[in-house]
């Protein structure tokens, strides 16, 4: 079962290869038998149907080669239609290909960067002539005698389909997400491996990037594991907080992190105008009593108050809230920021979740009319968030780290009682999505060849 789960949330990352034994040992059950979470209604098809996949068998096949039957200049229309051999047709502008001649004059091939300038180009181009060369490539004669020629596969990865741009854009970010509810069993994996494997460093990413967490268990019990992790991706996020801080009881707390009191599910850091992506905590000794953490999947539940509360769904991804975060600790500071509790994109879709209730401001920059419906609507949202049918109830213990999506999950913590030799000590560091998702990649070409 835990096989074909996990294939059906890393398998669009897992191309052209199979998962080492290992790696596939590494990552264990997503989910319990019977579950309730589901793909997202938009996820791929190759990834929708349980146990018809484990990660031996779940790599895609190799891409066919693309062969071109014939190209023509559409003069009027300025387009270059391509023909493929195995059927249909693909159209490219001529000033898009112009723009993005692959020669030495106009890209530095060592960086991928185009060399032309935007003032050099003619945005109302034509073409003299187009063919097809004995290499199957197209070739392109523009009015100023200059030539480009164009890979055929380096075309139709670009063709201006709807369902080739959606492709390449899930192929670039891995959008599509397993959404889940508290039958979720977190995507587990082995930290030596991930360490030192580059396909269990490769599912591990992808399985963050689908579910929103993982676990690693095995980690030595002492400090430095989470900058230790943090290097075989990039670099450690600094904050106010510093590179990377201990989430301990301490006189006079800067952050009520560092109490041993409840904390309410959250997302970190919404005070900063560009929050950290990911989170690592690492457990170096667990309280006496209590400490139990909690996660919910903040994109699903918006999802459900969406479909419950339309109207709270408005106010949340409409109306921006003012958060603060003030004090002393890698230095002095004092943030101020405004965000939408619910942020979406250009296409509705939930991108982001900012909320900590701890560092939501008591200044609330809305007209007088609007406070009622937005108090209204974050405790609708928050009241998703805890249903026990939602939340995810796990504790960790000494050598557990879990890293998580701080844009998309919510967290929290249980209070609890220290004893002699039993202070709860957990290290933390943030990370971004950038680099993570540029790792993955560099992974995923590494692992499998250039995609």
């Amino acid at each position: 079962m835990w096989m074909s789960t996990f294939s059906r949330l890393a398998l669009p990352a897992l191309r052209r290869s199979t998962t080492s034994a290992t790696a596939c040992q590494a990552l264990k059950a997503c989910l319990r038998p019977g579950s309730a979470a589901r793909p997202s209604p938009s996820s791929l098809t190759s990834v929708q149907h349980r146990g018809q996949h484990t990660l031996d068998s779940a790599s895609l096949p190799l891409a066919n080669q693309h062969a071109v039957r014939q190209v023509r200049a559409l003069d009027e229309e300025r387009l270059l239609e391509v023909e493929w051999e195995d059927g249909g047709s693909s159209m490219y502008p001529f000033i898009w290909l112009r723009d993005n001649c692959q020669c030495p004059l106009c890209t530095l091939e060592s960086a991928q960067a185009r060399k032309l300038l935007m003032t050099d180009l003619d945005i109302h181009t034509g073409v003299d002539a187009v063919e097809v060369t004995n290499d199957n490539k197209v070739s392109v004669v523009w009015p100023d005698q200059h030539t480009s020629v164009f890979d055929a596969e380096w075309l139709k990865k670009r063709c201006f389909s709807p369902a080739s741009r959606q492709a390449m854009q899930e192929e670039f970010f891995l959008n599509e997400r397993y959404y889940w509810d508290s039958t979720l069993r977190i995507p587990t994996a082995d930290y030596q491996e991930v360490l030192h494997d580059d396909k269990a460093a490769l599912a591990w990413l992808s399985a963050l990037r689908r579910v929103g967490m993982v676990y690693l268990k095995g980690a030595p019990v002492e400090r430095g594991q989470v900058a230790r992790l943090a290097e075989r991706i990039g670099y450690l996020r600094l904050t106010f907080y510093g590179h990377t801080w201990q989430v301990q009881d301490k006189y006079m707390a800067n952050n009520v992190a560092y109490t041993s009191g409840r904390l309410s599910l959250h997302t970190d850091y919404p005070a900063l105008h560009f929050a950290p992506g990911v989170q690592f905590l690492h457990c170096i000794n667990q309280a006496m009593e209590g400490g139990e953490s909690e996660v919910v999947d903040g994109f699903h539940m918006a999802g459900l108050l969406q479909r419950e509360d339309p109207e709270a769904f408005r106010t949340l991804s409409s109306l921006q809230v003012d958060f603060t975060d003030t004090g002393t600790d890698y230095c002095d500071f004092s943030l101020q920021s405004k965000k939408c509790i619910i942020d979406v994109d250009a296409e509705g879709r939930v991108a982001r979740i900012n909320y900590n209730n701890a560092t939501r401001d008591s200044v609330l920059d809305l007209p007088l009319h609007q406070v009622q419906p937005f108090y209204r609507a974050l405790r609708a949202y928050v009241d998703i968030l805890n249903r026990p049918e939602n939340v995810v109830t796990y504790r960790m213990e000494p050598g557990d780290i879990v890293t998580f999506d701080n844009w998309r999950l919510l967290h929290g913590r249980r209070s609890y009682i220290s004893g002699p030799g039993k202070l709860r000590l957990l290290e933390g560091a943030y990370l971004d999505w950038d680099e993570i998702m540029s790792r993955l990649r560099v992974l995923r070409n590494s692992v499998h060849g250039h995609l």
